[in-house]
């Protein structure tokens, strides 16, 4: 570890006595299946470094399952965690293909040898797609922007991720080129892409006050998206602003009810988070924790929370550099942070799901009736697989309201009531949620701090 500018630098210890230990003590994942009758239980034990908490909730979330419990703890360089985990019809994992998976993954060095800064982000990189990473102003029609250049410049759309969240857009997309289904390699081409790609991430200069400039990288080789977005969204500073009031859509969000505690007698910070339950909810958490460099020395997360589908995670924590939050600044940012994380991904507006045959020049297409017709892309998913495209698009009006019926009605006839599905209204589904709720800020800081004492007995007895 070192400081450079003043600023920490992490280097990642990799000397012959590290190897030797890692060689001395290889990973042990353990599967068991009797233990819990409603979950399958995954114990992790290997050599602890930084990251490695995400990277093992990564594994599991990649291969489609729920994390509905989990138990953290570290004791000295050893590194112990428990998740209980089910599929996505709350099942327990009996699928040995996947059981193997996991233990292979699990048990693996060089699974998620990247770290998170690099454009791999966090995996095996991948030189089957071109990959572009984008920041900038969110705005109505933006997507159908970035899509419509990448049509002219004959490049395929093979996988997409794009989210946006405090008026700032992120997208990571993988490309091929149009002809060939090979990637971009071209200096000349990918040059021009990048060029004319950063006009439309700078916009026309109107960001409603925001002063942040967009940018626009390309490399070779698929990133993980989620990963990256996060790192994305996060060096773009969207977490400035959380926690202040927004209209539309974006007031819908579900917030994250974020405590930020000293533990001076272990020298630790306690973090506690509670908000609504949704898929990846503790990958989001952890990402957040572990690009603002903090490691989780012991935790609990408790996904299980009934009919109000509440989650409950609580760590405690240390700076790389081993000191816990020092100053209130620190502690804002932490909470703020946190808060990005939890709301980047939360599900708002309506659902749109499109099916279809893939062929060049659809997503651009399909971008350019929503702008048409007046629709602002909240978040998209955009996954191609044996010549078949899957689409999910979360979309609300240009003011961020609910989408009306004559609007959908018109998307139908434009692209096929075949092709076009609503899956859901994640803004009603909210709004539900937060009618059957009740209690002010006494009972919010009263739930967070419940359960807190039992994850402290937890610490005591590793620390």
């Amino acid at each position: 570890m070192a400081r450079s500018g003043g600023e920490l630098v992490v280097v990642e210890e990799d000397d012959e006595y590290a190897k030797l230990v890692r060689r001395m003590n290889p990973p042990s994942v353990v599967i068991d299946n009797d233990s819990c009758d409603s979950a399958t239980v995954i114990r992790v034990d290997r050599v602890k470094k930084h990251g490695i908490l995400l990277e093992a909730v990564q594994v599991l979330v990649d291969l489609n399952l729920v994390i509905t419990k989990a138990y953290i703890s570290s004791d000295g360089n050893w590194f112990m965690d428990v998740f209980n985990v089910t599929d996505q019809d709350g099942n327990k994992v009996q699928n040995k293909e996947v059981t193997d998976c996991i233990k292979k993954c699990l048990e693996s060095e060089d699974y998620l040898v990247l770290p998170a800064s690099s454009p791999a982000g966090g995996a095996a990189p991948s030189e089957e797609t071109t990959c572009i990473e984008l920041t900038g102003t969110d705005r109505p029609g933006l997507l159908s922007e970035v899509c419509a250049v990448l049509a002219s410049l004959r490049c395929n759309i093979v996988n997409a991720e794009v989210w946006t969240h405090d008026r700032r857009a992120a997208a990571v997309i993988q490309i091929t080129d149009e002809a060939t289904g090979l990637p971009v390699r071209d200096g000349g081409r990918l040059s021009q892409l990048q060029e004319l790609l950063g006009n439309v991430m700078q916009g026309d200069g109107d960001g409603g006050g925001d002063s942040r400039k967009g940018s626009t990288a390309v490399s070779l080789g698929a990133a993980n998206a989620e990963r990256r977005l996060h790192r994305l969204m996060l060096d773009d500073g969207d977490a400035g602003r959380c926690g202040e009031e927004r209209g539309g859509v974006a007031a819908a969000k579900a917030k994250a009810k974020v405590v930020v505690m000293d533990c001076t007698e272990r020298r630790y910070t306690v973090v506690i988070l509670r908000c609504r339950d949704r898929p990846r909810l503790l990958f989001d958490t952890l990402c957040a924790l572990t690009d603002l460099h903090y490691v989780v020395f012991h935790g609990t997360v408790d996904a299980e929370g009934g009919s109000a589908k509440e989650a409950y995670q609580e760590y405690y924590v240390r700076h790389v550099d081993g000191h816990p939050v020092r100053c209130d600044a620190e502690r804002l940012r932490l909470v703020r942070c946190l808060e990005a994380a939890v709301e980047r991904r939360a599900s708002d507006g309506l659902e749109l799901e499109v099916k279809t045959e893939d062929r060049a020049g659809l997503l651009s297409e399909i971008t350019r009736v929503f702008r048409e017709n007046s629709l602002s892309i909240i978040r998209a998913v955009i996954t191609t697989k044996d010549g078949e495209a899957d689409d999910t698009f979360y979309v609300s009006d240009a003011y961020g309201n609910p989408v009306d019926g004559k609007a959908m009605e018109a998307l139908g006839e434009q692209l096929g009531h075949a092709v076009l599905r609503v899956k859901s209204n994640g803004r009603a589904a909210i709004n539900r949620a937060e009618d059957s709720g009740g209690g002010g800020a006494a009972a919010i800081i009263g739930n967070l701090l419940k359960g807190s004492f039992q994850g402290f007995r937890l610490i005591r007895s590793y620390s």
